[in-house]
């Protein structure tokens, strides 16, 4: 059976044990689940959880969410065991420093035009007159994961402000393409997060959301600290290596949230909005929040492995650990890039 992740956002819910097992109630409704089947526990304001609950819960290693309106984690809950040993966190900082780490961070930002590219063509059909701008759009992007390839620098810091640049310059073109393939129900005029201006960006903020909670998790269970990051390096007490890494999987938010507005199945009485910034409101986060479950549980082939995509990130964390482990300088090679 797969471990669940647990959402919990119904005004007025009520978290304890009864018999061993953790009781989820809210009015007349009651479920009752095994703790040893449960991986996380994501809470969202208004619920009511007992010590009982939250001590247990730490005893068996589940991680417990607290999750702001965009669905990203505002703090977890986990117990005093780091993943490992402090070696890798130690080593975290001699390796940010260095020349593999661009070799590393050119391997994430390659892989994450590639994956965009990959979700643009998923869009493609030959009777559409949009379907030139795919291509006009995948040239483009194809452009600069070429120039990131060549940049060369002994530190990242050398080449961040170069590459946040042409980051944003893909992200414009890449998200005016996707734009122009969605039904107008659902259409943009640009990408927003703080807060969304629109219901698409309102659902991709909240999806991205869920994907940091995963990645910054996976990070500590591996013993990889996530408050050091390569490229993202000056965001005070953020999880910044989260941002770094969720480029590679940016993109499996990206097909749920683009699919979910290909089906026209959620509406704009699923958000609630707030001097023109929209949130999504509980009805469209269920949609939303099983989707991704769904679509995160789902087996597939990665390297070689058929795993579930959370285990994929777990299992890139965890590459990521082993190699800072025996890190001493040396070149990194392709292995983590995916």
């Amino acid at each position: 059976m797969t471990a669940l992740n647990i959402v919990v956002q119904k005004h007025g819910t009520r978290i304890g044990l009864c018999n061993g097992l953790l009781s989820i109630t809210n009015g007349q409704q009651e479920h009752k689940i095994p703790l040893n089947k449960i991986k996380s526990l994501q809470l969202t304001r208004s619920c009511i959880i007992t010590t009982d609950a939250l001590l247990l819960a730490l005893e068996q290693g589940i991680d417990v969410l607290f999750v702001g309106r965009k669905g990203d984690p505002l703090g977890r809950l986990w117990n005093s065991r780091f993943g490992s040993i402090s070696t890798i966190r130690k080593n975290q900082l001699a390796f940010a420093e260095s020349a593999a780490a661009v070799t590393w961070m050119k391997g994430l930002l390659m892989t994450k035009l590639q994956h965009q590219q990959a979700l643009l063509i998923t869009l493609y059909r030959t009777d559409r007159a949009t379907d030139q701008l795919i291509e006009e759009t995948i040239t483009y992007l194809d452009g600069y994961e070429k120039k990131i390839k060549d940049s060369a620098a002994d530190k990242v810091s050398a080449l961040a402000d170069t590459w946040r640049g042409w980051e944003g310059s893909c992200s414009r073109k890449y998200f005016a393409c996707l734009n122009q393939h969605l039904p107008d129900m659902y259409r943009f005029e640009k990408r927003s997060q703080h807060p969304a201006k629109d219901m698409f960006n309102a659902l991709l903020n909240y999806a991205y959301g869920m994907l940091y909670g995963i990645i910054e998790g996976a990070l500590i269970k591996a013993g990889v600290d996530p408050f050091i990051g390569i490229m993202h390096r000056n965001e005070y007490n953020k999880a910044v290596l989260s941002f770094d890494i969720i480029e590679v999987f940016r993109y499996w938010a990206d097909y749920v949230v683009c699919n979910l507005c290909m089906q026209q199945v959620i509406f704009p009485d699923m958000f609630e909005i707030e001097a023109d910034d929209y949130w999504l409101a509980p009805a469209g986060k269920r949609i939303l929040v099983q989707s991704m479950q769904d679509y995160l549980d789902e087996v597939i082939e990665w390297q070689k492995l058929e795993r579930s995509r959370t285990t994929h990130i777990e299992l890139f964390c965890q590459q990521l650990a082993a190699m800072l482990k025996q890190y001493d300088g040396a070149k990194v090679t392709n292995q983590l890039h995916y």
